[in-house]
């Protein structure tokens, strides 16, 4: 695969479409196993809760949700509220197929002048992802761990900032 496209075909490996409510299985699936490994390397596996119990109080429909399908199957997704990623998820078993990339890219494109995000310091993956895709480290946190505040956790902020778009700030 290159930049997104099937190698030899040249269509799209991922089709990026908005959320349905059908699809709350596999986001939920989805996020359980890849936020495991997300709090394995960072806040401890311990801090562990489910969509089912943390999408309200996260706001993972606060602003537009999309999914990426590959092969007939939701492979990932991402919610972006107020120009900041909030959820970027993808099956494990995806893992360094692009559907990340595209997933990101999709939120940057729709996002502001400035899009940021936060990254569990130790969530090596997301880190190079979100470098990889031009954000910078703004500044690190201290603090509880969003949705599950039992937790201290220590957090990225980072940003993108579109050369392409003016800001109105």
């Amino acid at each position: 695969m290159i930049s997104g496209i099937e190698a030899g075909t040249g269509a799209p490996r991922w089709r990026i479409r908005p959320y349905r409510p059908d699809d709350w299985e596999a986001v939920s699936r989805i996020h359980d196993a890849a936020r495991l490994d997300e709090l394995r390397d960072s806040v401890g596996v311990e801090a562990f809760l489910t969509p089912a119990e943390t999408y309200e109080g996260e706001g993972l429909f606060d602003g537009r949700v999309r999914v990426a399908e590959g092969g007939g199957a939701v492979v990932g997704f991402v919610a972006l509220a107020d120009d900041e990623v909030t959820w970027l998820y993808v099956d494990p078993a995806r893992y360094g197929e692009g559907a990340g990339t595209a997933l990101l890219r999709h939120a940057a494109a729709h996002g502001g002048p400035r899009v940021e995000t936060t990254v569990l310091a130790g969530d090596e993956r997301a880190l190079g992802l979100y470098l990889r895709e031009g954000f910078v480290i703004a500044e690190t946190r201290e603090g509880r761990s969003a949705g599950n505040e039992a937790f201290p956790a220590t957090g990225h902020v980072m940003e993108l900032r579109s050369p392409h778009r003016e800001s109105t700030a």
